[in-house]
């Protein structure tokens, strides 16, 4: 059962407090005579919180069901290091990842597609969807993290995020295949270890980890969430030297390739000049079949409380009627 208040709960709460308070308290205070009506009183007053409460029993229908098909999961990390100027004629990784990520989109057309990306949070940019330009919409404005939010880049970081998403999709919907991409640079500066990416392994049916750099590197421009003509960047530090310098990201193919080999997947080092079908390589993507089926809204259940309320306020409004009459009498009466 669900519930949807008809008002705000910290409205709605002291409203029916206060009425159902002075209720009980005629109720109390009232003698043999007038007991009942007061009690009655008190019965449509929780009559009326369960109307204004409005319960619901949810939905018995699903609406469409999707089956067959291929899942593709996206991986994208955008900490600061995916920055480096090490890409294409000196533009950053993430201008690889945005292109890597349409060309896999339009490899793999008539898939579904999820784009997920780390940095100090986890987040779904892109729900699953059958719509290849809302990924590529979604990729195209990726942009690094904020700088002063950095806490350095853990590899790991979207692990428990991709293992509950998949878990969850592989129990919605096991009769499906789904796939993994996992973009990035492999660079570690967190204090910790990077934890094993096995556990995903029996949740995907392949894919690939792709990786982003040189082991020259690069350096890597601030950010401040604007990038306008306001903003005054300039690269991100290295402060563990006196005086400063420009820090340099390194890629580190050990780590990708670690990652690559917990997930049973091939690891691909990234150009620009250098084709993504091999990432794709062996995927089939299947027919999707969509079932039809009707959604069936909530049922409400207020209005089996809404009559009995009405009964008694009708009865409120007969008992109401002789009082009124005497007095309209007693008017007439005065000279």
């Amino acid at each position: 059962m669900t519930l949807s208040p008809v008002l705000p709960w910290w409205v709605l709460a002291p409203a029916l407090l206060l009425v159902a308070g002075y209720v009980v308290w005629q109720l109390v205070a009232s003698g043999p005579k007038h007991r009942l009506a007061w009690a009655l009183r008190l019965v449509a007053v929780v009559l009326l919180t369960g109307v204004a409460l409005r319960p619901a029993l949810p939905p018995d229908g699903a609406g469409p069901q999707v089956r067959g098909g291929l899942e593709v999961y996206f991986a994208v990390d955008t900490t600061s290091s995916m920055a480096a100027e090490d890409w294409a004629e000196g533009r950053p990784r993430l201008d690889g990842v945005k292109a890597d990520v349409a060309a896999i989109a339009e490899a793999l057309s008539g898939a579904q597609f999820s784009l997920v990306t780390f940095d100090s949070s986890t987040v779904e940019r892109v729900p699953l969807t059958s719509d290849a330009s809302a990924l590529v919409s979604g990729v195209d404005v990726l942009t690094q993290e904020i700088t002063d939010y950095s806490r350095g880049s853990s590899i790991d970081a979207p692990l428990t995020f991709l293992e509950q998403l998949l878990a969850d999709a592989e129990e919605a919907r096991p009769q499906q295949d789904r796939v993994l991409f996992y973009l990035g640079d492999g660079e570690q500066t967190a204090a910790v270890p990077p934890e094993s990416f096995a556990p995903l392994a029996d949740l995907v049916d392949g894919g690939a980890v792709l990786g982003y750099g040189t082991e020259e590197g690069g350096r890597m421009l601030e950010f401040d969430g604007y990038a306008d003509e306001f903003s005054e960047l300039g690269y991100i530090q290295d402060r563990s030297q006196s005086p400063s310098v420009d820090a340099i990201s390194r890629i580190d193919e050990t780590n990708l390739q670690t990652i690559a080999d917990d997930l049973g997947l091939g690891y691909l080092h990234r150009t620009a000049d250098a084709p993504v079908g091999s990432a794709v390589e062996g995927i089939d993507v299947g027919e999707l079949v969509v079932e039809d089926a009707e959604i069936s809204g909530p049922f409400e259940l207020y209005w089996i409380l809404a009559i009995p309320f009405g009964l008694l306020m009708l009865r409120e409004g007969v008992l109401l009627v002789a009082p009124a009459a005497e007095l309209r009498a007693a008017r007439r009466g005065l000279p």
